[in-house]
């Protein structure tokens, strides 16, 4: 039958194994350090794998394919967690944790007072991670967007209400992650209405990192949008 199924392109892919994470039905699988689809009948098709993948290797195409086999994937996960039969099993359709979400704020709702101790979150999307969000998202046209590194929040206790509020905020520590994200914010602002960037950085030499890829990302973008960079003390404060 012709159906929508995921290609995966081995040029791209960095065999980072997220979308075999990402994927619950157990379609994907890490073949010589590459993502493969060794399960075309697990795949069902709705492509949560996709916006986990960091450097946009997958996509969907229209083939021939054999047909979504529900019960095939029911058993298999059964199998691989060596579950009893008739034992629920989560529902299909990918992991949560990586699906793509944009959380809509009440516009209504009251501001927070010196009163209320309770903080309200400025998150205005899901995922933050930049390795796992898609170059191009609805929540990022006309967005202010916010390059953070992941230490600014837990540094900075005015992160959501000074920074994170009005903005989209992607996060990352190249340090940890190891990559260069220029590729990926490049892709973000090159193909989205960006209005205007903020980097926010700790002090320590390993955030020069982030601040250089989303510096370059501005350059190699080829647009001209208004930008900033903020640095904020391993104490709290910002420095400048």
């Amino acid at each position: 039958m012709i159906r929508k199924i995921i290609h995966i392109d081995e040029e791209k892919c960095n065999g980072c194994g997220l979308c075999a994470d990402a994927c619950h039905e157990g379609a994907i699988d890490m073949v010589d350090g590459k993502a493969r689809l060794v399960r075309e009948d697990f795949c069902d098709g709705f492509g949560d794998c996709l916006p986990a993948c960091p450097t946009g290797a997958i996509s969907f195409e229209e083939r021939e394919a054999p047909a979504y086999d529900a019960a095939a994937v029911e058993a298999g996960r059964k199998q691989k967690a060596g579950e009893a039969p008739g034992r629920e099993t989560p529902p299909a359709g990918g992991c949560p944790g990586s699906r793509l979400t944009e959380l809509h704020r009440e516009a209504g709702a009251p501001e927070p007072t010196r009163a209320d101790v309770r903080p309200v979150s400025r998150l205005n999307q899901w995922p933050c991670q930049i390795r796992l969000l898609p170059a191009k998202a609805p929540f990022f046209d006309g967005a202010k967007l916010l390059i953070a590194a992941d230490c600014t929040a837990y540094a900075y206790a005015g992160m959501h209400e000074e920074f994170m509020r009005g903005r989209i905020t992607v996060i990352g520590c190249p340090k940890l992650d190891a990559v260069d994200y220029a590729e990926k914010l490049t892709a973000i602002i090159r193909d989205n209405d960006i209005r205007s960037v903020t980097i926010l950085r700790m002090e320590v030499p390993c955030c020069g990192g982030l601040q250089r890829a989303a510096e370059t990302a501005l350059r190699n973008s080829g647009k001209f949008i208004p930008w900033q960079v903020v640095t904020i003390s391993r104490d709290g404060k910002i420095l400048d």
